[in-house]
């Protein structure tokens, strides 16, 4: 699965849910203060920097593949607290982290089993991953909508190849996943998110960012603004309410999962 290029600045403005359930997922962690942390699919770095806060005696790493994302969030860098270009798929640590967090990234990976291998290896005797991303469900309307535009007989060359971008497992598959990856204690939940954006420019904000920038680098110039239009008016028609609020269905898998050993 390939790689995309977001633009770091707008999806830090057009990103509010994400960062009200990464604050929840920091919020419930056991922190002593001394943690180094890895951070997978930092985007902008703003929850990274939250986690940086927490470990004043410690270390946080975020990584991600865009560049757009990278250059917004370097802007946050401090004394304990760095990001990295990288992409989730080639992660290549030994050890060296006690926990590996990631919240609403990694959808985006479409190999889990080699994700969580490569989580286990770089995690410290006792260390955890706490990850929470999009499970099967998710974003019911969007993929229903962006599925009938790109049938249409004017965009529907552009799709011959398409790879869907996204891996949103169901909690049971995901359970079988973590089994056979090696660690020792885990725990598997789902969530539903559900949400109203506010208005339809909320709405089209987080459309934009991240939703199409799979399928902007697909169209050619001269059809992605009768691509994206008609993406927008058909969700606007298929989850405006009377109160002019917009719905999607949004769920989640929770993951918690710890390696053999003692932490230090």
């Amino acid at each position: 699965m390939g790689t995309f290029e977001f633009d770091g600045v707008k999806y830090r403005g057009a990103s509010t849910h994400q960062k009200e359930w990464g604050l929840d997922l920091i919020g419930g962690l056991e922190i002593r203060g001394d943690e180094r942390i890895l951070d997978l699919g930092c985007g902008d770095g703003t929850l990274t920097e939250q986690l940086a806060v927490l470990v004043p005696a410690g270390e946080v790493v975020g990584l991600d593949a865009s560049e757009g994302m990278i250059r917004t969030a370097k802007e946050l860098e401090g004394e304990n607290l760095h990001f990295e270009l990288t992409d989730i798929d080639a992660l290549d640590y030994q050890g060296g982290f006690d926990l590996i967090f990631s919240n609403a990234a990694l959808h985006w990976v479409g190999d889990h089993a080699r994700l969580l291998r490569n989580c286990h290896r770089a995690l410290n005797p006792g260390g955890a991953i706490r990850f929470n991303f999009a499970a099967d469900g998710n974003c019911a309307h969007f993929f229903r909508v962006v599925r009938e535009v790109m049938a249409y007989p004017r965009f529907e060359r552009y799709f011959g190849d398409f790879v869907w971008p996204w891996f949103m497992p169901k909690i049971e598959a995901y359970v079988d996943l973590l089994s056979g990856c090696g660690f020792a204690d885990f725990q598997v939940r789902g969530e539903n998110r559900d949400r109203n954006f506010p208005d339809t420019e909320a709405m089209i904000g987080w459309i934009d960012q991240p939703s199409l920038v799979p399928f902007a680098r697909e169209v050619d110039e001269k059809d992605w603004c009768a691509f994206r239009c008609n993406v927008i008016s058909e969700m606007i028609e298929l989850t405006m309410q009377k109160d002019g609020t917009c719905f999607e269905t949004f769920r989640r898998i929770d993951v918690f999962a710890r390696k053999d050993g003692v932490s230090h």
